[in-house]
């Protein structure tokens, strides 16, 4: 009897063109000012990111850039294109793929003039892991993370090499997609990692809320005085 096809399954480099959105400073020149670069959650887009960065305390001051996923799709209720930044499929692969594209967006804002200001990641949900990997491997020095409702990718726990910045976490206190379980299992890392971190816990659920964007606000003032280096979030 014949045996049944071997199915093998391969990978190929494409290009792609990604999509952000910035919103310019009101206080300052775009080319002076730090930069405050975002990223979204799950089913969500740019835009949304944007407006809710916009609403942290202080933010004007930032040049603001929200990056869209790749991965693109229409939203079922609204038919609005919102996006993902992965799935478990070719994870490795996609993870390079969003690194890569991600630097070229600092670098484009950037003007490639590699002139050293403050650099803060900032991520919602599924966004969060896009702002810890940006912020420990992109090609720019951060000087800090601002992550909301999501965990530290696995992959990092597991790297010893890597320099963090200062972090700020926060979850909604009856939010169970990042649970109190998750925040703890964070925590407890990061202390290990030496860097400074600073947690709050809302009452409310999965979603932005007006407590942690306070202490969003005081994370950027400090950097935004203290300058191109990296910063605690108190």
């Amino acid at each position: 009897m014949s045996q049944p096809p071997t199915t093998v399954v391969h990978t190929a480099e494409a290009r792609t063109h990604g999509r952000y959105v910035v919103r310019a400073p009101s206080t300052v020149a775009s080319e002076s000012a730090p930069i405050l670069v975002g990223f979204h959650g799950y089913g969500e887009n740019a835009e949304h990111h944007l407006d809710e960065l916009s609403r942290v305390p202080g933010a004007t001051a930032w040049l603001i850039v929200s990056v869209q996923a790749l991965h693109r799709f229409y939203a079922r209720k609204t038919g609005t294109v919102v996006g993902c930044w992965m799935t478990s499929q070719d994870r490795e692969q996609m993870i390079t793929d969003n690194l890569r594209y991600v630097d070229s967006v600092v670098e484009a804002v950037t003007g490639h003039s590699g002139a050293a200001r403050p650099l803060i990641y900032s991520g919602f949900s599924q966004g969060v892991a896009m702002a810890y990997r940006a912020a420990t491997r992109g090609s720019r020095r951060a000087s800090g993370v601002i992550a909301l409702a999501g965990d530290v990718p696995p992959e990092l726990c597991d790297d010893t090499r890597l320099t963090w910045p200062g972090v700020l976490i926060g979850r909604g206190r009856e939010d169970t997609s990042y649970t109190s379980a998750h925040m703890g299992h964070d925590l407890a890392f990061l202390a290990t990692t030496g860097c400074h971190t600073e947690s709050v816990v809302f009452e409310g659920g999965h979603h932005w809320h007006d407590e942690f964007r306070q202490a969003a606000g005081r994370m950027l003032e400090t950097a935004r005085l203290r300058g191109p280096h990296e910063v605690s979030s108190s």
